[in-house]
């Protein structure tokens, strides 16, 4: 049966990705973070959180805060990465907890790839912010391979969940910083934002299974 806190997250974040694309800016402005409190919400009353549930709610809290960031004019541009960062490595510690890491190989040059391809195309954009968005290419990149590794080590359904999750942010994060400094495109916002909640949706998702 679909929960009314599933609907409700569905909903906003509907609003949003529809406001990203064609939509007024105050509604891009009400329903992110609308939406990311909605799963807050909704994560914080599952059932049984252990100390991985706990790093993950405090995970989404700073990536709300980063995304706040993130819209406000570009002096804060920084510490919205660096926020992200934080969200990312939270995550990665959260996900690393299970300690079954499988070092599956194949599995590893996926990040690596993407990271440098993404590196490649916006290298020569970033002027000052070249240290601050390697370091969170190269999190996320480790959240990713984290994430992927446990889910081939466990292969549970949680772990899965997390698996697509984390990739789903990191291509959103990917998508976002070659749309923000080379190739901006019209349909960049609401891709990103599609991506991300659907990203941070499955993630929340793992504290219910």
């Amino acid at each position: 049966m679909i929960s009314w806190p599933f609907l409700a997250v569905l909903f906003s974040g509907w609003l949003y990705v529809d406001a990203a694309y064609r939509g007024p800016d105050w509604q891009r402005w009400l329903f992110r973070p609308v939406t990311l409190l909605l799963l807050l919400a909704w994560g914080w009353n599952a059932e049984f959180i252990t100390i991985s549930g706990y790093l993950v709610l405090a995970g989404l809290l700073a990536s709300l805060l980063g995304d706040m960031l993130r819209i406000l004019p570009g002096e804060r541009l920084l510490a919205s990465i660096a926020l992200i960062f934080i969200s990312y490595l939270l995550y990665a510690i959260s996900f690393g907890l299970q300690m079954n890491f499988s070092l599956y190989l194949p599995w590893l040059p996926v990040p690596i790839v993407l990271t440098l391809v993404t590196l490649l195309i916006i290298w020569t954009k970033l002027e000052t912010l070249q240290a601050p968005v390697f370091a969170l290419l190269i999190m996320s990149m480790i959240m990713v391979w984290v994430a992927g590794d446990q889910y081939f080590g466990l292969a549970r359904e949680v772990n899965f969940s997390i698996m697509v999750g984390a990739c789903l942010l990191f291509l959103s994060n990917c998508i976002w910083l070659i749309a923000r400094f080379r190739y901006p495109f019209k349909a960049s916002k609401a891709i990103v934002a599609t991506l991300y909640f659907l990203g941070q949706f499955l993630i929340i998702r793992s504290l219910y299974l």
